[in-house]
């Protein structure tokens, strides 16, 4: 248990029975009238942003979330295995909770995986990736009706739009979060 005092961005709550990440918050002290608390909370799962305004002093639940460097091995099925670098130790992850994710991992890559009580809230991949273009139409000059982008197959099986001087089996570096092209590897 904490007080609204103790707020730090990046914090989770438990709110509800749900998860929040406290994206970021103000004290507010007005002329008359209690201080309180305007805070924009994240759902950990959904991803919904929402405003919520607290007295100040109010005692709030502080969620155990424990994040560990983990290193991408296989697909199974509808699971991703990874394993933990400390312990060695190959959790199953479903793929709803991958999400997006799984559309930027290649074997061995390391990620941050979030844990609440033994259960994975959510998979953290680098800010940017290199991957290779697997499949991609050649660009025709003068073909500027799309911005002069075209789509692209990824290793990985992602789709996403690069410039028109990409080709086939160049290596790029693709934003996670995004997934837009940053430029060649």
């Amino acid at each position: 248990m904490a007080t609204t005092n103790d707020l730090k961005n990046g914090m989770t709550l438990s709110i509800d029975g749900q998860l929040w990440n406290v994206v970021e918050f103000q004290h507010v002290k007005p002329g008359k009238g209690g201080a309180f608390v305007r805070t924009k909370l994240k759902n950990v799962l959904t991803g919904k942003v929402v405003d919520r305004t607290f007295n100040a002093g109010v005692k709030v639940d502080v969620a155990n979330v424990d994040k560990r460097e983990m290193q991408y091995l296989y697909r199974e099925g509808d699971e991703f295995v990874f394993m933990d670098v400390q312990d060695y130790d190959q959790p199953r992850i479903p793929a709803a909770t991958v999400g997006s994710a799984a559309g930027y991992l290649l074997e061995g890559q390391a990620v941050t995986i979030a844990f609440n009580d033994g259960v994975p809230l959510y998979v953290e991949l680098p800010a940017a990736v290199e991957l290779t273009v697997q499949h991609t139409d050649p660009g025709l000059q003068g073909d500027r009706s799309t911005g002069g982008t075209k789509p692209a197959t990824l290793e990985t099986g992602a789709q996403i739009q690069v410039p028109l001087f990409i080709t086939t089996g160049e290596r790029i570096r693709v934003d996670t979060r995004t997934g837009e092209y940053l430029g060649r590897a």
